[in-house]
């Protein structure tokens, strides 16, 4: 028996492997100079047939232990279709046991999203005739940061910005975006036009890059978390927050989508700006509409679990959907989507998956639209 996991986003530390009882101990590696943990994307090989356990030693000192109650981890035999196995969080350890049918089998967190595929992604998305891509900035590794534009710039357009994965574990948000890029981008699709007629999309798919490369749960390449970086990001230690709030004050923002996914709560929500000094009726009135619109029309979301309301402290400043509602006065969301399944309608094969995720980042526009004409 052979694991893996010196690629994309791979992420395992191997502690023994017992050939005769068929028993892998494992450990997940921390991110990048950090002390978070939690990602894990590896591969198991010449295991058809065998009855394997599978022992991460270490979940129960992961960032968010809560994260494994009641959770299955991914599979997959081609990396296209991804399916949940059963799988025990007991004692502090998460244990996987599994009889591969085939030689090869992949074990992750959630459904990755490469970089390859994000760079299709990019590149497709570019060839529409309402879309360019520029190139805003480099991240701490050099590599570039891409952004989308969907839209002509014109007089009285509203500015929508969309970014993603802040914390590179949490793939099922560049999921999301595909999804509303592809529903944005189809010239069929009334919503997109009339969306496109009135607003401009600023769309960042992959925020860090460098961590989702590394197999990060929540930091970049430098160990910082970028959703706690707005209120004074580092050019030189968060270049990813840097570039892009500084390509939001040359555009304007009337509204942002910040994209996330939550390790515990097995439901889709959305953070509020409620804690931000500047809250106002506003703030109040448009959340609301915004909110039971997205109700009304995804089965998909709700807003009766999530987080308890924040009240104002220094750390709100230094994310990024609460700090960009602050400086430019915008209706902003943070977006939660579930590692384990949406608990109002569970998937027992899939769990909370990719398609799920893109099919509701293409419900988004919903609600988008709704609000539009009445965001300043």
């Amino acid at each position: 028996m052979i694991i893996t996991s010196n690629f994309d986003s791979g992420n395992i530390q191997v502690i023994s492997i017992d050939e005769k009882k068929n028993v892998i101990k494992l450990k997940i590696r921390k991110d990048t100079n950090s002390d978070f943990l939690q990602w894990f994307h590896f591969r198991l090989s010449d295991a058809k047939g065998r009855t394997c356990k599978l022992v991460i030693l270490n979940a129960g000192d992961t960032t968010y232990p809560d994260g494994w109650k009641n959770y299955n981890a991914c599979a997959s035999y081609d990396r296209d279709d991804w399916f949940r196995v059963p799988t025990k969080f007991h004692n502090g350890q998460l244990v996987i046991e599994i009889t591969p049918k085939h030689s090869s089998i992949f074990f992750a967190y959630f459904e990755p999203y490469s970089y390859e595929r994000h760079l299709d992604l990019i590149h497709e998305a570019q060839l529409a005739d309402d879309a360019t891509m520029d190139i805003i900035g480099q991240t701490y590794e050099g590599r570039d940061i891409e952004m989308l534009t969907i839209g002509k710039p014109g007089r009285n357009k509203k500015a929508i910005w969309v970014i993603a994965r802040q914390h590179p574990g949490e793939s099922m948000t560049e999921w999301f975006v595909e999804g509303l890029l592809q529903r944005l981008l189809d010239t069929d699709d009334p919503v997109a036009r009339k969306l496109l007629r009135k607003a401009v999309f600023y769309v960042v798919p992959n925020m860090n890059i460098d961590g989702a490369i590394a197999g990060n749960l929540r930091a970049n390449a430098a160990g910082r978390n970028l959703n706690r970086e707005w209120r004074t990001p580092s050019k030189k230690l968060s270049p990813e927050v840097y570039h892009v709030r500084n390509k939001m004050d040359e555009t304007g923002v009337n509204l942002i989508l910040d994209i996330h996914g939550d390790e515990a709560i097995p439901y889709n929500f959305v953070v509020t700006s409620q804690g931000i000094p500047n809250y106002d009726q506003y703030y109040e009135v448009m959340e609301q509409l915004f909110i039971q619109h997205w109700i009304a029309t995804s089965p998909d979301f709700q807003d009766e679990h999530k987080y308890p309301i924040d009240l104002f402290d220094k750390s709100t400043m230094t994310m990024g959907s609460t700090g960009v509602a602050h400086r430019f006065g915008c209706l902003a969301f943070t977006i939660e989507m579930p590692f384990k399944d949406n608990n109002n309608l569970p998937d027992k094969r899939n769990g909370w998956s990719a398609n799920r995720s893109k099919e509701l980042g293409k419900s988004i526009l919903n609600p988008v639209l709704f609000v539009l004409d009445d965001l300043r």
